[in-house]
Parts: structure tokens; C-alpha cells; sequence
């Protein structure tokens, strides 16, 4: 497991060595921005509240930063996943609310355990993922209809499902921990040393695999900026949430659904064999990939971490209601991809993009709502970012194919 991934996005930004900024500069020509847009939005975004709110960056509204962003970035990880592709999933905001609501009426209603209402509610997420994949796989539907369809659909699923209750309050201790549980500050030190760990000996590793492979080692500039980035961000981080009432027990469930896919797209087959589908399906199809079977994989994945995302945002709430998984939710669950750095195109991106873009687009909610401004600012500030995200996108993606990187 390497915690380094999002750290490897930070330093790309900025190469080591002599030539650095006309290094940086050619990159940014030829399309290869990493993280510079986010982070340098963040950075922004920070400075901008921070000057009109003296608490915006206080240790509680930091913490509640994170918890409100949870549920947002969970279900952006499966979206991540399915741009990859060149695709996209309408129906993950009405399919998180569906979800929660099956985990809901089973715990509170049937009385089932809540460990299995949880994997009801996350497998009813993966049904309904892979249905809309075999639908779109079989059929050839756009995904962009079956999803569409899916959204509409699920959300009357939702009004059947809670009945004319409308509301089901969720009090079960198991539930409501995911979002209300907070590490001690002695373990919040401890796991911020273990990350700490993993990324020196990630440097390691793949020190040791390029040796092996017979490429030649990345400059040590460049690992140990890597290992200063982490060094210097995991003990900040620790200390303000310490400040407050600890490490949040969601921020933890974030991380590892980051990392884990981080890990699946990099390190193993099936992760290659996305790219490729999502670069150019048809030469995928040609080298012998089962690109249907990938197509169907990553929607099932996609309404998994939808559910997730739900009953994340459940535990946070206490409630299921009729408006679970509507509003914005959709919005920003794709937003925060896009503006964190994954191509609309598919082919390109990091699962990190949901954890930072999620953060962006929490940070411009979080401080508009400490500044008293109304919604139809904080959309309107919300869809700015996003066309600008888009925008960077598209001239990176023209910036690539004379570079010949496509």
C-alpha cells in the first residue's frame, strides 16, 4: 500500500534539478498539469476565506471540512472510475440515497443486524451498477441514457422503498460510527506515523522495481521531495484534527477507498486494462481485452461506491429521507472528479483527483456557508470552478496530441 500516490502528483508539478521551471513549463505545453490546478485553486480558495473568516481554518471547521466532503468524495472515487473509461454515471446521487435507504429500512424497520444491513445497502449498490452496465454493454444505449434513465428510475425507487414514512432516523451505535467516530491523539499519531512509513518504503519499492525492471532510477530530488511532502502534510494534518476532537473514522474509510483504488489501477491487470478500454477501446478490443466485461466491472464498482457514499452521509445525517442522494449531490460527485484533474475523455487520471477536487468544491461550500451567502452563489461559484476544470482539460488534451502522447 503506498500512501504516496497524491504526493507523486504534488511533486510532478515542480521537477527537481536544474531547468526545473523551464521543465515545468514544457510539461504544461505538452498537457502534463498533474495536481498544479487544483492545489494552486486550494491555496487560493484557502487564502480568500481565510481573509474574510477568521475561523475558516480553525480545528473544528477544518475537521467538519473533512467530515462534510466524506460522502462527496466516496462516491466521486467510483465516478473517477468510470471517466476513465470515457464514460459517465448520472445515477450515482439517486442510487447513494437508494442504497441508504435499503441499509435503513432493514436496520431500523426489519431488524437485521446492521453489519449485513450495511452489505445490503452496498450490494444493492453494485446491482444496480452492474445492471446499468449489462444494459449498456448489451445494448450499446449510451451510458449517458442508461444512467439517465437510472437516475429518474432510482429516485422513485427511493419514495417506494421509504414508504409514507418519508424519513427513517437511523440510531444503531455501528451506523452512526462510521460518521461520528474520532481516533484518540495518541492513535491519530500513531497511524500518522504508519503513513509516514509507507511512504518511505514506497520510494523504496519502486526504487527496487524499476532496478529490477532495468529502467533507470527517478532522481533523488524527486523521492525525496516525495518524502518531504508527506513528512510535512501527515503531521499537519494530524495536529489540527487532534486540535479538535481527533482523526475522524471517516477521513480513514476515504483514504482507504483512495489508496485501494489507487492500488487497483496501478499495480494489477484489471487497472491497465482500464486505461486502455478508456484510451482507445477498440485497439483494447484488439489486443484481446474483454472490454465489455471492464465496461460492466467499472459501473458494478461505480453503484458500490455510490451506496458507500450513502451511508456514509446517512451516519453523518442520522436520517434517510426523500431528498437522500438529490440536490447537488450528483453535481459535485462529478464536479470534484473533473476539477480534480481526471480527462473527461477517459484515459487519463488518479483516483486522488476525488479526494482533492472533493476537497476544493467542500472548501468553496464550507467557506461560502461561514460567510452567510446564499446558494445560488455558491452554484454559481461551484459551476465557474468546474468549466475552468474542463477548459484546462480540453487544451491539455490538445496539448498532448502534437507531443504525441494523445
Amino acid at each position: 500500500m503506498e500512501v504516496q500516490g497524491q504526493t507523486r502528483e504534488v511533486v510532478a508539478a515542480v521537477p527537481p534539478g536544474s531547468g526545473g521551471l523551464s521543465a515545468l513549463a514544457r510539461r504544461l505545453r505538452q498537457g502534463d498539469a498533474s495536481s498544479l490546478p487544483v492545489l494552486l485553486g486550494l491555496v487560493l480558495i484557502w487564502g480568500i476565506f481565510a481573509s474574510q473568516n477568521e475561523n475558516f481554518l480553525s480545528a473544528r471547521n477544518l475537521t467538519n471540512l473533512v467530515l462534510q466532503i466524506a460522502a462527496m468524495g466516496t462516491i466521486s472515487v467510483g465516478i473517477v472510475l468510470v471517466l476513465l473509461l470515457g464514460e459517465i454515471d448520472l445515477s450515482v446521487g439517486a442510487v447513494s440515497g437508494m442504497s441508504a435507504a435499503v441499509m435503513a429500512i432493514l436496520n431500523v424497520q426489519h431488524g437485521v443486524s446492521p453489519a449485513l444491513s450495511l452489505l445490503a445497502g452496498v450490494g444493492t449498490g453494485a446491482a444496480i451498477g452492474l445492471a446499468q452496465g449489462f444494459w449498456f454493454t448489451r445494448f450499446r444505449v449510451p451510458s449517458f441514457v442508461v444512467t439517465l434513465a437510472g437516475l429518474l428510475a432510482w429516485q422513485g425507487a427511493l419514495l417506494w422503498v421509504l414508504g409514507t414514512t418519508g424519513t427513517v432516523n437511523v440510531y444503531d451505535p455501528l451506523i452512526s460510527g462510521l460518521a461520528g467516530t474520532f481516533l484518540s491523539p495518541a492513535l491519530g499519531w500513531a497511524l500518522g506515523a504508519v503513513c509516514v512509513g509507507m511512504a518511505v518504503a514506497g520510494q523504496a519499492v519502486t526504487l527496487q522495481r524499476r532496478t529490477k525492471a532495468g529502467l533507470p532510477p527517478l532522481p533523488r530530488g524527486a523521492m525525496a521531495a516525495r518524502v518531504a511532502v508527506v513528512l510535512a502534510l501527515v503531521p499537519a494534518v494530524v495536529s489540527v484534527l487532534n486540535a479538535d476532537r481527533g482523526v475522524p473514522l471517516a477521513l480513514l474509510l476515504l483514504l482507504g477507498f483512495v489508496i485501494g483504488f489507487d492500488l487497483l489501477l496501478r499495480r494489477t491487470r484489471f487497472g491497465r486494462y482500464v486505461f486502455a478500454v478508456g484510451g482507445n477501446a477498440e485497439a483494447a478490443r484488439r489486443a484481446g481485452i474483454r472490454v465489455d466485461a471492464i465496461r460492466v466491472a467499472v459501473f458494478t464498482l461505480s453503484g458500490a461506491m455510490a451506496a458507500a457514499g450513502g451511508i456514509l452521509a446517512t451516519s453523518r445525517l442520522l436520517a434517510v429521507n426523500q431528498s437522500s442522494g438529490g440536490g447537488d449531490v450528483l453535481l459535485n460527485a462529478i464536479a470534484a472528479a473533473v476539477i480534480g484533474g481526471t480527462s473527461l475523455f477517459g484515459g487519463r487520471g488518479t483516483v486522488w483527483s476525488a479526494l482533492t477536487g472533493a476537497l476544493l468544491i467542500g472548501s468553496i461550500s464550507n467557506g461560502m456557508d461561514l460567510l452567510a451567502l446564499p446558494s445560488s452563489v455558491k452554484f454559481m461559484v461551484t459551476g465557474a470552478a468546474l468549466l475552468a476544470a474542463v477548459t484546462i482539460d480540453a487544451i491539455a488534451r490538445s496539448g498532448r496530441q502534437p507531443a504525441g502522447r494523445g
